[in-house]
């Protein structure tokens, strides 16, 4: 954001504006992503949305004008990265596991703290030295070099592979027993519908269900205390109390370290707690980090500040191992669309805040309200996630045919 205002004059509210876009985006797209992914395979979507950040990310280096940012930042990243992102970890460790999927989906998220570990940092330098236009052609050759791989070692499903989702069962043929052989778990998909029928049938099943909106809204809160505020403004923000930018940088790199270990720690006890309990730990933890942030901010770094990294990478995406494991709990085989969903709101919480914080620094100069505000609304995350019932009993599975998985050949 600083080397765009330097180059073109705009403000951080245009700026704000088009990471708002890329982030209603990213999280719109989710669930008609995984109604996607169950049309056509995870391999043909992944492909294509690593192809729309590459696209959008390339083409971002010729703007001149602040809406065409708003097209390739905005609407093509948001696009491709609302294709794969959560849901993928999601829709993987629901076809590919029958058990420890807290773990896998903590691992898989973890891809992305990974990925804020590798790139922020040399991100970071390419924008300051040469230009932040070679920051933008390593992002789109990263994600296409990325597509060849996933062209050929990516599998849509066990049975595609011949095999079983980890930790499932399958009942051997009994000789002559004149009965079927039990189709192994989680080898069933869906009767070709349309994807975007499918997602919006989902919607308003778990639209009648409590559970579904407690969620919502939490994890609209996640987003915004994520992606919108420290994922958008941390940099500019530290910037503002005389940081340099590739240290501002530096730190987020630090929370994706510890984003990593956390992430993986979560999967881990969402397989062994409530993770209602889980969820109420996070967002009240984030939200103390967040009151005392203000105070923490310096043109140096000093330990309190890595501290608050620390503590927050911890708790980045914590959230969403015990938050999926709820969705597939409650909702059953549509557990992945519903997750999809309830990232929608993350997201669309994540843009809300990533335009109030913009408008926040331009009309007051500093980012000092965001925080707090943000701080009070982890309170209330805290509080909604608890009102989660305790004994919240699956949902039927919707009405629609279901047909075998072709044997693998």
């Amino acid at each position: 954001m600083v080397p765009l205002q330097r180059e073109f004059g705009w403000s951080t509210t245009i700026l704000s504006l088009a990471v708002s876009i890329n982030l209603v985006l990213f999280g719109l797209t989710a669930p008609f992503a995984a109604a996607l992914m169950e049309r056509f395979g995870i391999r043909v979507v992944t492909s294509v949305a690593l192809v729309l950040i590459g696209a959008g990310s390339a083409l971002t280096v010729l703007v001149q004008q602040s809406w065409q940012l708003l097209l390739t930042w905005g609407l093509l990243i948001g696009l491709g990265t609302g294709s794969m992102a959560l849901v993928f970890a999601a829709t993987v460790a629901d076809k590919w596991f029958a058990s420890r999927r807290g773990l896998v989906v903590g691992v898989l998220t973890a891809g992305s703290a990974a990925g804020q570990l590798v790139f922020l940092p040399l991100i970071a330098a390419l924008a300051v030295s040469p230009g932040w236009r070679q920051a933008s052609l390593l992002i789109a050759g990263g994600a296409l070099a990325v597509v060849p791989l996933v062209l050929r070692w990516l599998k849509n499903s066990p049975a595609e592979a011949g095999v079983l989702p980890y930790g499932a069962e399958s009942k051997p043929p009994e000789a002559n027993s004149g009965t079927a052989t039990p189709a192994p778990v989680n080898t069933v998909r869906t009767a070709h519908t349309n994807a975007a029928v499918h997602a919006l049938r989902v919607l308003r099943r778990a639209s009648k269900v409590r559970t579904f909106w407690a969620l919502v809204a939490g994890f609209a809160i996640c987003g915004a205390t994520t992606n919108g505020l420290i994922g958008t403004h941390f940099i500019p923000s530290a910037h503002d109390h005389g940081m340099p930018e590739t240290t501002a940088a530096g730190l987020l790199a630090v929370v994706g370290i510890f984003d990593i270990a956390g992430t993986i720690a979560s999967g881990w006890l969402t397989d062994r707690f409530n993770p209602k309990i889980l969820l109420v730990v996070y967002y009240q933890f984030r939200g103390i980090g967040l009151l005392v942030l203000p105070a923490l901010l310096a043109s140096t770094v000093r330990p309190s500040i890595v501290v608050f990294v620390v503590i927050y990478g911890l708790d980045w995406v914590a959230t969403v191992p015990p938050t999926a494991a709820i969705c597939r709990k409650v909702f059953g085989s549509d557990g992945s669309v519903v997750f999809g969903w309830v990232f929608a709101a993350h997201q669309l919480g994540a843009a809300a805040a990533a335009l109030a914080a913009g408008l926040i620094r331009d009309s007051t100069g500093q980012y000092t309200y965001a925080w707090l505000g943000a701080a009070a609304l982890c309170t209330v995350a805290a509080v909604v996630s608890a009102s989660i019932r305790k004994d919240a009993k699956p949902v039927p599975d919707a009405d629609r045919p279901a047909i075998p998985e072709p044997a693998a050949t």
